[in-house]
């Protein structure tokens, strides 16, 4: 794969075999990011666990202490009773199963899925358009609740669902490079926490093998593993 200048400048400033402390990480990313548009921290996980095994599977929610930096967009299936308090609370559509059939036919403007229990079993004729997209409601990942307004309100606070991919990693965000280091780090350490605490109980031998941050188009940087 070619890569750019820019990228190759990074390299050089990069120490690959060096795993740097939170803080040293999030000031070198900051300082080689060349975009002009303000970047987004992102933080990979490259996990010891087997994600063929349900008990290994690493699906939960952690809220960022300084927030996201993202306007994420929420959709709530709920009652007709609930549906005037989630969007005050900030979801950009709510609704019952006229929202479902919208859905169903391919409708995706949105990044989370919230919904009430009972309207779990209506979602079944919109899981072939949110399931391979990641956006089925869980609640193992806190979206599915009677309390819908709340939901919203903790993911545009910045609450953000983590969840491995087929290959044991985890991928994620952690805010925008405006925040500033101090910020970014509280963030950062937030989001190992949270991994930390979401070891899956039949994983055997080291949990969490390499941590790298990156900015948008950035150059991936080492983080120091907590022992």
């Amino acid at each position: 794969m070619k890569r750019s200048k820019s990228l190759k400048k990074a390299d050089q400033k990069i120490d690959r075999e060096n795993r740097y402390t939170m803080a040293e990480a999030v000031k070198l990313m900051t300082s080689l990011s060349t975009v002009k548009f303000d970047a987004t921290a992102e933080v990979h996980f490259t996990l010891g666990i087997n994600p063929k095994h349900a008990d290994q599977q690493i699906r939960s929610n952690v809220t960022l202490p300084n927030g996201t930096g993202k306007d994420v967009r929420v959709v709530v299936f709920c009652s007709e009773e609930k549906v005037a308090a989630a969007k005050k609370s900030g979801a950009v559509e709510a609704g019952g199963e006229e929202l479902v059939e919208k859905v169903a036919k391919g409708w995706t403007d949105f990044d989370v899925v919230v919904a009430e229990p009972a309207m779990m079993r209506h979602l079944a004729k919109a899981a072939r358009v949110l399931g391979p997209k990641g956006l089925m409601p869980s609640p193992k990942a806190g979206t599915v609740s009677p309390e819908v307004e709340k939901v919203v309100e903790a993911l545009k606070a910045g609450r953000l669902e983590i969840r491995n991919d087929k290959n044991g990693i985890v991928h994620t965000i952690f805010g925008k490079l405006s925040f500033g280091e101090a910020k970014l780090v509280e963030n950062l350490e937030s989001m190992i926490k949270a991994i930390i605490d979401n070891k899956p109980s039949g994983q055997k031998g080291d949990y969490i093998k390499n941590i790298s941050i990156n900015a948008t188009m950035g150059a991936g940087i080492k983080v120091e593993i907590p022992a």
